[in-house]
């Protein structure tokens, strides 16, 4: 089983939201939606569900606003997600890791707050208590909290792009020479008359063309 963040939910949920900076190129990352649609098929094949810890689940809502009833129920009723909520041991698991900041003496940054750091804190402790070993998330301070835990995260601009089909194309290669040409076009002189010049197929059409009677189906018939 493996978990995803809010920041990666949200860019499936809502399509337009903000794509997160690629590292790499510190360019935004295209066609996101796209990309977390085929990890959840890849992991549907696979038989592996995507849990969604209760603090998620939570931001996620809050992002909802009007629209939490139908996030709920998309979440909810899908397969592909299981809530799992903050119980005992996770609680347990969280005392411990907040003992270990304290002892650190770390300080915030300033893009942290100690309401993000708990939220955090709770979705390491429900991944570390439910042995998962892989978080999807584009959330920085969460992602070097799960790494110093030992489980491995991944970005959106980490996840491949849908393979997509190319156009078909007409071969159509142009004559080498001017004889190639003209050999084509003999050729097809030849299909149409059986060796009748132009106007002797014309005046012969002419005057073998059969009366057309009636019209069915969108084709003539004598």
């Amino acid at each position: 089983m493996v978990i995803m963040d809010s920041t990666t939910l949200l860019l499936l949920l809502y399509p337009s939201a903000k794509p997160p900076l690629d590292a790499s190129t510190n360019e935004a990352v295209t066609k996101c939606k796209e990309r977390i649609e085929l990890l959840l098929q890849n992991l549907s094949q696979a038989g592996v569900q995507v849990m969604v810890p209760t603090p998620v689940l939570s931001e996620i809502l809050v992002a909802a606003g009007a629209d939490k009833a139908r996030v709920l129920n998309e979440i909810s009723n899908a397969y592909a997600f299981k809530v799992q909520p903050f119980d005992a041991l996770a609680a347990i698991e969280v005392a411990m890791l907040t003992d270990a900041d304290l002892q650190s003496n770390k300080k915030l940054t300033p893009n942290e707050t100690k309401a993000k750091i708990k939220y955090d804190r709770q979705i390491i402790a429900i991944a570390k208590v439910s042995a998962v070993q892989t978080i999807y998330s584009d959330d920085g301070g969460l992602g070097r909290k799960a790494v110093a835990n030992g489980i491995t995260v991944v970005k959106t601009s980490d996840l491949p792009l849908p393979i997509e089909e190319p156009q078909a194309t007409l071969d159509l290669k142009e004559p080498k020479n001017a004889e190639e040409a003209n050999d084509a076009i003999g050729s097809a002189e030849g299909t149409r008359g059986a060796g009748a010049t132009p106007d002797a197929q014309h005046s012969a059409g002419a005057a073998q063309a059969p009366e057309v009677s009636q019209v069915e189906g969108g084709e003539a018939k004598a």
